[in-house]
C-alpha cells in the first residue's frame, strides 16, 4: 500500500541536491537557539510566532487562533516565499512544526509545500550538511487566498460534533485526554463523542523519525475508529497537532478534513462548549 499523496513529503536525498535551487524555500521551523546551532544549509529560520499563530494577548509568543492573513503575508514575504516557491518545511521535533507550517500555506492557498520526511534527525543521521551560518534572502511577495473549508472554530464543532455523519479526532496525549493533565485550561475532558490517537504514533520512533508506511498508519486510524468516508474535525490543545493529523491524514488521501485551530485552548475555557470525561 502507498501513499495516496507521497508528493506531500521530499527526502533528504533530493533536497541534498536541490539545496540552492532559486525556486526552493527551506524553512528551518525549530527554535532560533536550535538554528544558530546548526541547520540545513540554505534554510531561514521561522522567526517570532513559533506556531504561526496571531501574538499572543497574555504575553505568551502566540495567542489562541491562526496568524491574520496580512501578517502571514508579510512573513511569508520576508522568508523569501512567493506564490511560485516550492516550501520545504523541517523541524526537530516529528514534524510537529512543519506539519502545522504546511497546513497553514495550505490554508492560504499555497499548495507548493512538502514537508521533509524524517526533518532534522534523519537529515543529520544520514550524514547531509550542516552549517550555523544564517542564510538572508531578498524579500518576496506573497499572496494569500484563505480556504475556509480546512479551518473549524467551536461554533462549527458544536453543530457538528454529534452528528453520526461527522467524526472527530483528539491528537493530544493519553493524560489530556483523559483528564489528568489540565494543560492549564479551566476544564478538562474531551469532546463528547471524539476519537483518540495521539499524533506522535504517525511516526516512527527510530533515528530516522519518517512517517509510518501508509498501510500502518491507516491501521491507527481505523483502530481509532476514525472512518475514511466521514469528514473529519482534529484538534489538540492549540491546534498544532491537530494540524500534523490533517497532514497524515492527507497523505492517505482521507478528504474533507478540518483543523479546529483554537482546540481546547478555546474549548475548554468556554463555558457553552461540552467536555465529557467517559470514553
Amino acid at each position: 500500500m502507498e501513499y495516496a499523496h507521497p508528493e506531500l513529503l521530499v527526502e533528504p536525498d533530493w533536497l541534498a541536491e536541490h539545496l540552492h535551487d532559486p525556486g526552493v524555500r527551506i524553512i528551518d521551523c525549530a527554535t532560533v537557539e536550535a538554528y544558530r546551532r546548526a541547520h540545513i544549509p540554505g534554510a531561514v529560520q521561522l522567526p517570532t510566532h513559533y506556531y504561526i499563530k496571531e501574538p499572543g494577548s497574555d504575553g505568551a509568543d502566540h495567542g489562541t487562533f491562526i496568524m491574520g492573513q496580512a501578517e502571514f503575508e508579510q512573513l511569508m514575504g520576508r522568508l523569501g516565499v512567493s506564490n511560485d516557491t516550492l516550501v520545504i518545511p523541517y523541524d526537530d521535533n516529528n514534524a510537529l512544526v512543519a506539519a502545522r507550517m504546511w497546513w497553514v500555506l495550505r490554508y492560504y492557498g499555497h499548495d507548493n509545500c512538502k514537508v521533509l520526511n524524517g526533518g532534522w534527525h534523519r537529515w543529520l543521521s544520514e550524514g547531509h550538511p550542516v552549517t550555523f551560518h544564517a542564510e538572508k534572502v531578498a524579500k518576496a511577495t506573497f499572496q494569500a487566498n484563505p480556504r475556509p473549508d480546512l479551518i473549524a472554530d467551536a461554533e462549527y464543532l458544536k453543530a457538528h460534533h454529534a452528528e453520526p455523519g461527522c467524526q472527530v479526532l483528539d491528537a493530544r496525549t493519553d493524560e489530556e485526554w483523559a483528564g489528568t493533565n489540565d494543560r492549564g485550561n479551566r476544564r478538562v475532558g474531551h469532546v463528547p463523542g471524539a476519537r483518540h490517537l495521539e499524533w506522535v504514533r504517525f511516526v516512527a520512533r527510530d533515528d530516522s523519525r519518517k512517517f509510518l508506511p501508509a498501510e500502518q498508519l491507516e491501521s491507527l486510524l481505523k483502530e481509532a475508529g476514525i472512518e475514511r468516508d466521514k469528514p473529519t474535525v482534529t484538534y489538540c490543545q492549540g491546534g498544532i497537532r491537530a494540524a500534523h493529523a490533517a497532514f497524515t491524514m492527507e497523505l492517505l488521501g482521507y478528504e474533507d478534513v478540518r483543523v479546529y485551530d483554537g482546540s481546547m485552548r478555546d474549548w475548554a475555557n468556554r463555558e457553552d462548549t461540552p467536555l465529557t470525561l467517559e470514553g
